[in-house]
């Protein structure tokens, strides 16, 4: 029969690698979009090997043993008639393919850490929620609930930190002397220029396209980080972030619930004595509705593109190896993540598997880490950070903790 994880320690080591994986490709896709590389390109990348993730696990695991009439082996489903499962699985890749194409433009706009703890905080709240009901409630409530408490406070906790950063980073262009332009600026490096003592009074100013190697965490940083990436969004409205996020979260909880009702069939919409799909043969067909979705909309993107990136076309795509070996990454780790996830919870529920939620655990670090978030910042921003990050982890022990066993059905 397929491997499928039933023991309490695999399941939570499973959870805690899709953790990992999950809080970390989105730090390799906004890497790439900070050295400059549109993100069609990234994207298209990166749901090349989101697929391939599918076909390796189908293909391993899940044409392991021999088949059983509850658990058949992956090809054995594929010529069932389980079509309502199916439409559900890709219904459920559809949805996600949308999330992380509005996830990567919300990590330009709103920054890596602000953007993932605003999504999995409602995506905490609604799916987990609706994904507790539908697993006939095999996880516990009492420690469920205040897990996704903690991560309510920890995304209150994480606007404060977000407010608390921009406000120390506008100190730090004003006391550099930095020109800042005007929202709504087409060009918005024209008129940004690196005013010294010397320079202003002789009422001339240093381009900071002239400025080399700033150190991470300075005025002169911040503004070569715009320079350099793909997405133009010095002076934008972060409404604009907050609306891609919220858009994303509302698409998230339908491909979780999806893959839920695909995997368990809680609506009963399969025919008497057709075995449930396996977790393989819906990551399958999730992966396959995910990988048409992304790709043709980021053809379209190449030469209809959103959001002040540049255009470009399947020619350019194919000559552009800058970076791509990163982005093939970042879809190995999506898809592996999403498999671990999705076998989490079919063994444990759902709602337990959520605690990959936590995931801003792992991309605040890379977001230090890598992009010198929240360097030089007061000393307020690092106990809000702090306390932040606390609360997530209280949170994810407690979504573990809940975890159930799910009875054969």
């Amino acid at each position: 029969m397929p491997v499928l994880v039933e023991d309490r320690g695999g399941i939570v080591a499973l959870l805690l690698v899709s953790l990992f994986f999950h809080g970390t490709w989105p730090a390799l896709v906004t890497l790439l979009e900070r050295r400059g590389r549109l993100p069609q390109h990234t994207y298209l990348d990166y749901s090349i090997t989101n697929l391939l993730a599918a076909i390796i696990m189908a293909l391993t695991l899940g044409q392991a043993g021999e088949s059983t009439n509850g658990t058949p082996k992956f090809f054995c489903q594929v010529a069932q008639d389980n079509w309502p499962s199916v439409l559900f699985a890709m219904a459920g890749g559809i949805a996600l393919g949308l999330a992380n194409l509005l996830l990567q433009y919300a990590f330009a706009f709103l920054g890596l850490s602000v953007t993932t703890v605003i999504f999995t905080c409602l995506v905490a709240v609604t799916g987990t929620t609706m994904n507790y009901f539908l697993d006939g409630r095999i996880n516990r409530a009492a420690i469920l609930f205040p897990g996704v408490g903690c991560f309510l406070i920890a995304a209150l906790l994480g606007s404060v930190v977000h407010a608390s950063n921009v406000k120390d980073d506008k100190d730090k262009l004003s006391m550099s002397g930095i020109v800042l332009p005007q929202k709504g600026t087409n060009n918005c490096f024209a008129v940004m220029i690196v005013h010294h003592p010397e320079e202003l009074e002789n009422g001339h100013g240093r381009a900071l396209s002239t400025i080399s190697q700033a150190e991470v965490g300075t005025a002169e940083f911040i503004i070569q980080v715009e320079e350099r990436r793909s997405i133009k969004v010095f002076g934008s409205d972060k409404l604009l972030g907050i609306g891609l996020v919220l858009l994303s979260t509302v698409c998230a909880s339908i491909c979780s619930v999806a893959s839920n009702l695909a995997t368990n069939d809680q609506w009963h919409t399969l025919r008497n004595g057709t075995p449930h799909l396996v977790i393989y043969t819906v990551f399958f067909y999730f992966s396959v509705s995910c990988f048409v979705l992304e790709v043709c909309l980021n053809v379209w993107f190449l030469y209809q593109p959103r959001a002040g990136v540049a255009a470009s076309t399947i020619e350019a795509y194919t000559r552009d190896w800058k970076g791509r070996n990163w982005a093939l990454i970042a879809g190995l780790l999506s898809g592996f993540g999403n498999a671990f996830k999705l076998m989490g919870g079919q063994a444990a529920g759902y709602a337990a598997s959520d605690a990959v939620l936590a995931l801003p655990l792992v991309s605040t670090v890379w977001a230090v880490v890598l992009f010198g978030e929240y360097r030089r910042s007061s000393r307020r921003t690092y106990l809000l950070l702090t306390a932040m990050l606390s609360m997530f982890a209280i949170g994810l022990a407690a979504l573990i903790a809940s975890t159930g066993h799910r009875k054969a059905s």
